[in-house]
């Protein structure tokens, strides 16, 4: 059985001030110009050509600030995205111009440049089989309406060790999105915990230096965000064990914009126990 972290004092001020300074970075990380607040649109190319404008008289429909503009063309052939500045265009590719036909994505690019006109900025994502444009607008609504995240009181009973369970193999479980695509995606472990005297069982797959957790439970239903809810936890000790912190539970992008393709807990990951802690619902997108 593995137990619950153990606190002398619940309202620890170290624990509270190290959860409200994790808190506000993540509000800095969505405000940011990388998060996800500021997402205005996403866009699937068809193959060929692909007009591009501030307007409703192109392929790829930009919102329309001052005026109609036109900005370029983008061309999806054999797995590789062009994009062709109209001539007065102001475009700029990672702070450059864009004054000729430029590859802005293709399988051998790690990391697809990112162009911008006043206060667009758009690249290129791959999601299965298709193409998109994925837009930023550093002036959007999204972001102008943004007051914070509820969270539910902090409770450290919600921050608890588990003993992470490798697969004697590598394995994978399918990861459906809201697109309606499956990844099958590897399986870094199954992380068991014990809380108020059960033990629940949890799959994750590994992000980066972390592991990452799609979980579902019944607050979904009216407390938290519908489709449930993301947990990062640190890569486990030499003993096999990490910390669940709950308290750090967040919505999933979608929940901010409808422009994310966001990961569905899958089946397995659907607790039975009310997880009242960490963030709130905030939206329904």
């Amino acid at each position: 059985m593995i137990a619950a972290v153990g606190f002398h004092a619940p309202d620890e001020p170290s624990y509270r001030a190290q959860l409200e300074e994790w808190h506000q970075n993540r509000i800095k990380s969505l405000k940011s110009e990388t998060g996800w607040l500021n997402l205005a649109g996403l866009f699937w190319l068809n193959e060929g050509k692909n007009s591009v404008g501030r307007g409703p008289d192109f392929d790829v429909r930009f919102p329309v600030a001052n005026e109609l503009k036109e900005l370029g063309i983008f061309t999806l052939q054999n797995g590789e995205v062009r994009f062709t500045p109209n001539p007065g265009a102001s475009v700029q590719a990672d702070g450059k111009p864009v004054t000729e036909s430029l590859v802005i994505f293709s399988g051998a690019k790690s990391k697809p440049p990112v162009l911008a006109h006043e206060s667009l900025r758009w690249f290129i994502i791959k999601r299965g089989p298709k193409y998109g444009v994925r837009l930023r607008d550093l002036e959007g609504q999204f972001l102008r309406d943004f007051h914070g995240i509820d969270r539910f009181p902090i409770d450290e009973t919600w921050k608890v060790k588990a003993k992470l369970e490798k697969p004697s193999e590598p394995k994978t479980i399918p990861i459906l999105d809201v697109l309606g695509q499956t990844t099958q995606t590897p399986l870094a472990g199954t992380l068991v915990f014990d809380h108020a005297g059960k033990t629940y069982r949890l799959d994750a797959v590994g992000e980066g230096e972390k592991l990452f957790i799609l979980f579902g439970d019944p607050t979904n239903e009216h407390d938290t965000y519908g489709a449930g809810r993301f947990l990062y936890a640190d890569k486990p000790a030499a003993d096999g064990t990490t910390t669940l912190d709950f308290n750090q539970s967040i919505n999933p992008p979608c929940a901010f914009t409808p422009y994310a393709t966001c990961p569905l807990p899958p089946k397995q990951n659907k607790l039975a126990v009310a997880i009242k802690a960490g963030e709130k619902r905030y939206g329904d997108h």
